[in-house]
């Protein structure tokens, strides 16, 4: 089992998080698309996780994929976002975690802008703007 530097118990978290939350970054799972806080939003500012609060994304690393849910074309610096695979519902995708509490954010895909050429699907559940 992997070390965080946030852990807590699956009663813990569920306090912290609420039911919704919980489900999603505790358990994998996600929020129709274009149902999202997040989906369409241009304010300026920084992501942080729902769980830890930890910095993962920018506005500046945002865009619109249309797929209806927030995506970033890049990470914050410092590998703050781990992947790993993920095999559910007969598929191989890529899923990323907050690398701090081991929180599911979503997944990452290899159709997005330049300059990575990637896009991080995040569910808005999994994420806290910070405005600036």
């Amino acid at each position: 089992m992997t070390t965080r530097a946030v852990e807590r118990s699956d009663e813990e978290w569920l306090a912290k998080l609420g039911e919704n939350r919980f489900r999603i970054l505790r358990r994998a799972g996600t929020e129709p698309a274009f149902t999202g806080e997040y989906w369409n939003t241009e304010t300026p500012g920084t992501y942080v996780c729902a769980g830890c609060e930890t910095p993962l994304f920018t506005s500046t690393q945002k865009f619109h994929s249309g797929c209806g849910w927030p995506s970033f074309f890049d990470e914050l610096p410092g590998g703050v976002v781990e992947t790993r695979t993920d095999r559910s519902y007969g598929m191989v995708r890529v899923e990323i975690v907050c690398k701090a509490c081991g929180g599911h954010l979503g997944h990452v895909f290899e159709d997005g802008p330049a300059p990575t050429g990637l896009r991080y699907c995040v569910n808005s559940a999994s994420v806290v703007l910070k405005p600036t």
